[in-house]
């Protein structure tokens, strides 16, 4: 059994994963608040099949991946409908089958009938339901560091802050979306997190170090494909040279 031929391929595999997500990390990095993607590489000990319960094995490398939670850098935009999370928490929106989601990316704006919506027009909610504003109204919309929002000083809800103590089991679904499927994942209120009027959180990412990393995944991917070739083509070699023993 040709053990490098595994460990390369293995290699290979990991790395053509990590390529993967960094190519995810740049397509989210202008959404604001989204979350990067990470990978760590370890090894694993493979037993090689032999009656010999003694027998060293292998290790055979993997990749996990990880979702960086850190936030990412707050920028001014003056827009009273941009609102920021300092903290843990995230934004909570209703989704079209009726379910929650998450997001950290407060960019949002007013329906045509005055409900409080994300870019793609999904409702963010409140304690009570769908923020609500008077659409008719020219009042300035104002928001409290703990969500509180009203319209032309009328109390209008409280938007629904939500933390978990397990984030990383949360699952992205897209243009900053996360879902809570996970059973072991019960959002609590969001006490931790401050609301910030006018700003927006920036993508945790960084375009300049994802490049970078691209460079040297695409390094180890061709130098790990250079191994298996070197492999493949030793073993070749001994096959034709047992086969013609004359």
């Amino acid at each position: 059994m040709e053990v490098s031929l595994y460990q390369a391929a293995a290699a290979m595999n990991a790395t053509e994963r990590w390529q993967e997500m960094i190519s995810n990390n740049l397509a989210t990095a202008s959404i604001p608040g989204a979350r990067k993607h990470e990978i760590s590489f370890s090894a694993v000990q493979a037993t090689l099949a032999s009656s010999n319960p003694t027998s060293p094995g292998f290790v055979i490398p993997v990749a996990r991946e990880a979702t960086n939670f850190q936030q990412g850098e707050l920028h001014s935009t003056g827009s009273p409908l941009d609102f920021a999370l300092e903290g843990p928490g995230f934004f909570s929106v209703r989704m079209p089958d009726g379910q929650p989601a998450y997001t950290r990316n407060g960019e949002f704006q007013l329906s045509s009938q005055g409900q409080l919506v994300t870019a793609q027009g999904f409702p963010v909610l409140g304690d009570n339901g769908p923020i609500q504003f008077d659409a008719d109204s020219s009042s300035s919309i104002t928001i409290s560091a703990t969500g509180e929002v009203s319209q032309g000083g009328e109390q209008k809800g409280k938007l629904q802050i939500s933390e978990f103590d397990k984030p990383s089991l949360l699952t992205a679904i897209g243009s900053g979306l996360l879902r809570a499927d996970s059973p072991a994942l019960k959002p609590v209120p969001g006490d931790a997190t401050r609301v910030r009027q006018g700003f927006i959180e920036s993508a945790n990412s960084s375009p300049t170090t994802e490049m970078a990393s691209l460079i040297t995944a695409m390094r180890m991917f061709e130098s790990n494909q250079k191994v298996l070739s070197m492999q493949s083509d030793r073993m070749s070699r001994e096959i034709s040279d047992l086969g013609n023993p004359g």
